[in-house]
């Protein structure tokens, strides 16, 4: 033998070994792919049924039902053939057509010829067919249930009409239930535009594969993107997408269609004993050319469409509604929350060291103040439970940083809260982690959805605090003219300033009376009166009751009628609250524009996006639309910033 002929001799052999091992992928290919089609497969007792179709450009050809040949697993099988609409025995067959109505179908006439291409499929399915209408948009409405009233059909299809937004993925779950659980089902799906709802694709794709159904696509004027992520959809239900860039082509597609259905073929094999699934092969010869199929089925016990093996590598991935995280990502969120909280623990235990003692502290033990604390911390048990000992690590962790507790307290007081610091940031923490925590969980571990929650769960506790804040400065504010007044009437009929300050204490309203109480209280144990009431001052931010505590403390060492005094503060405090509602009523009108024209943009736009997001599609979906978005949040808080500053009146 030569080096040729051995050379020759080892590539045959290596074709060969290469042909068998192709052999199972082959069986495997989709049966859309193939030249025919196996549509259904009906199981019976020692017999089973087959639905068999020539599709595409063999759906018009005469199939030669003598060359019929059926095999399970490369083993022939005794079967007959005949054309199901003249079959004695039929297994019920559904069609259902799931029809875009949304706007976007008014342009090029598109909705006219989509109602003609359903008439034309209506006229030309078999008469045992039972068609069922679904139709998308806003909502989804199953227009009529699986029927073979054509009349009635084509009455629903003329009253088809138009409204906002593309539910595509909802259509075509309903349209799958609506096709039911028995015989041979497919779904016909007409859209021109991709899905605007949140619906995912993943869960439309789950119930197509879980009920068997046949799903087919006629995509019109799509783009190469959704002809993709549609490809992905009919792909779970053995279909395919049917491009029709031409509206007028629509009623050539739905007819072709509708005569495949005409033009099927029943199949009745026997089945081989103790053989309940396999990979069944169909082929037969029509106009000189044979069409086969082959895929693996269950022939008995259940019914179960012919399973397609996709190609991840050829799919293109799920659309998706909203940013989402890999799981890389959102481990190593966790990962970087679990540190944060770690060197927040730490920090709190002292862990990265203690505060250096200042001189103040140094010598604070030999004064009176600091032997009362160190007596008192001596005589003070350690707290016990857990509640208490996490105050205890939220108090250390305060002290080592100095002037937050004394801010936090300052805050809480003026508030009007009972809440210590250390309380108030356990329970800060506490409401941001159950936050972060839930936005976890409704999220499905996403990490943009955790942040934002724990954001909020952040900013949201300092919000209410300062707008509560605010809320009790500003009526004690209020009240302090009144109060003046009040305190000038009972120093003059004799009483002494502390009397005065308990009158206001029993006659007053809160907040007033509950700092005049507390005024009361410290001067009890030891404070001198005109402290007490700076203390006020100080928590409730008021300059004007730092004037009065001021004009006090001169009078109490120079002498003076105190009520006249008091009097005359009072009525200048009215006279600057009567000129500050006449600046607020004539710069109303600005105040109103700032609101208006600076939250127009922002609510007008998350109106579109609710309501008609294809509109903003360029605007949240490309690079020049993030950048027009930026743009626009800076020039807006620009304008904003100088309406407030020009509107704004100090008086």
């Amino acid at each position: 033998m030569t080096a040729r002929s051995r050379l020759s001799g080892g590539l045959g052999a290596w074709a060969a070994a290469l042909l068998v091992a192709a052999a199972p992928l082959a069986l495997a290919v989709p049966a859309s792919a193939a030249e025919g089609n196996i549509d259904h497969v009906e199981p019976g007792e020692g017999s089973f049924q087959v639905y068999y179709s020539l599709p595409g450009d063999g759906a018009d050809a005469t199939p030669d039902l003598s060359t019929m040949t059926v095999t399970l697993d490369g083993e022939a099988v005794e079967a007959t053939a005949e054309r199901a609409a003249d079959a004695t025995t039929q297994v019920r067959r559904t069609a259902v057509l799931a029809i875009d109505v949304s706007l976007s179908m008014k342009a090029n006439d598109k909705f006219v010829e989509a109602k003609r291409a359903a008439l034309a499929f209506l006229d030309a399915a078999p008469a045992d067919l039972n068609v069922g209408i679904v139709t998308f948009a806003s909502d989804v409405v199953v227009a009529q249930e699986p029927s073979t009233d054509r009349a009635a059909s084509a009455d629903v299809i003329d009253g088809l009409s138009l409204s906002r937004d593309t539910r595509l993925y909802d259509g075509v779950r309903v349209a799958v239930n609506t096709a039911g659980e028995e015989g041979s089902r497919s779904v016909l799906v007409l859209s021109d535009g991709r899905d605007t709802s949140t619906t995912r694709l993943q869960g439309t794709i789950n119930v197509i594969q879980r009920r068997g159904v046949k799903v087919d696509v006629v995509a019109l004027a799509q783009s190469p993107r959704d002809t993709a992520v549609l490809t992905r959809l009919t792909a779970s239900g053995s279909g395919s997408v049917i491009s029709a860039d031409d509206p007028q082509a629509l009623a050539g597609v739905f007819t072709d269609e509708a005569t495949a259905l005409a033009n099927q073929i029943l199949v009745t094999a026997s089945a081989p004993a103790e053989v309940t699934e396999g990979t069944l092969a169909v082929s037969v010869e029509a106009d000189g050319e044979t069409y086969t199929d082959s895929a693996f089925v269950t022939i008995a016990d259940a019914v179960v469409a012919p399973a397609p093996t996709l190609a991840p590598t050829t799919l293109a991935p799920a659309e998706t509604t909203g940013l989402v995280v890999s799981e890389q990502l959102m481990f190593g969120g966790l990962a970087a929350a679990g540190l944060g909280v770690l060197v927040v623990l730490i920090a709190a235990f002292g862990g990265f060291g203690s505060r250096k003692a200042t001189v103040e502290d140094r010598i604070s033990a030999y004064t009176r103040r600091g032997s009362r604390q160190l007596a008192k911390a001596n005589a003070t048990p350690a707290p016990q439970g857990m509640t208490a000992q996490a105050v205890g690590v939220a108090e250390r962790a305060l002290e080592s940083r100095a002037g937050i507790s004394e801010k936090l307290a300052l805050k809480l007081e003026g508030a009007g809260m009972s809440l210590k610091p250390a309380e108030w940031l356990l329970l800060h923490a506490g409401i941001a982690f159950a936050l972060g925590l839930l936005g976890l969980l409704l999220g499905s571990g996403s990490i943009v959805l955790m942040l934002g929650a724990l954001f909020v769960g952040l900013v949201g506790p300092w919000i209410f605090l300062s707008f509560k804040t605010s809320r009790r400065i500003k009526r004690f504010n209020g009240q302090l003219a009144d109060t003046l007044q009040l305190m000038a009437g009972s120093l003059s009929a004799g009483l002494s300033l502390a009397q005065s300050v308990n009158t206001v204490v029993r006659e007053g309203a809160d907040p007033m009376a509950g700092e005049f109480r507390r005024a009361i209280i410290e001067s009890r144990l030891g404070v001198d009166i005109e402290d007490a009431l700076a203390g006020i001052s100080e928590r409730m931010h008021s300059k004007d009751f730092e004037w009065v505590v001021m004009a006090i403390r001169i009078q109490r060492e120079v002498g003076g009628n105190l009520s006249e005094l008091l009097n005359s503060v009072a009525a200048t405090i009215r006279e600057r609250e009567y000129l500050e509602r006449q600046v607020l009523a004539l710069s109303a009108e600005g105040r109103l524009s700032v609101w208006i024209l600076g939250g127009l943009p922002p609510v007008f736009m998350l109106y579109l996006l609710l309501t008609n997001r294809p509109y903003l599609e360029p605007l949240i979906s490309t690079p020049i639309g993030y950048l027009a978005l930026v743009v626009m949040a800076v020039l807006l808080t620009v304008g904003i910033f100088w309406m407030k500053k020009v509107v704004k009146v100090e008086v």
